[in-house]
């Protein structure tokens, strides 16, 4: 017989950096998960992901139990770090700050290739 599932926590944390402290602290403690628990589990599987941001999205179960998916970080990150950013233009439509090749984007598309629903990388890449 499958868990009874009480809802669904969705989160962006910093990879290998989560901790009790907002926002993982009180979305979590009101589900009444068990939070260092779940720090530990994440930062030991985010290690690889070390400061990027790192969409999670956790299962909450009715005895209190957990489990978690981790998505690849977002791709305005992965533009960002390709173009080597700090932040977006501080007018966006007015001031372009940066441009990108196709090639940057089809590696961009490969790293989240299995975060999208397309068949391919051409049609990942639009």
């Amino acid at each position: 017989m499958a868990k009874e599932i009480t809802g669904y926590v969705k989160l962006q944390i910093k990879g290998g950096q989560a901790n009790p402290a907002p926002p993982v602290g009180p979305a979590l403690g009101q589900r009444g998960i068990n939070i260092m628990e779940f720090c530990k589990a994440f930062n030991e599987k985010t290690k690889a992901f070390m400061g990027k941001p790192v969409p999670v999205i956790i299962t909450v179960y009715k005895d209190k139990k957990f489990d978690f998916i981790i998505k690849s970080p977002p791709a305005s990150h992965f533009i960002k770090e390709a173009v080597k950013l700090k932040s977006g233009s501080s007018e966006p439509g007015r001031n372009i700050v940066a441009s990108i090749t196709m090639k940057q984007i089809e590696e961009i598309a490969k790293k989240k290739m299995n975060d999208l629903n397309a068949n391919d990388i051409s049609e990942a890449s639009k």
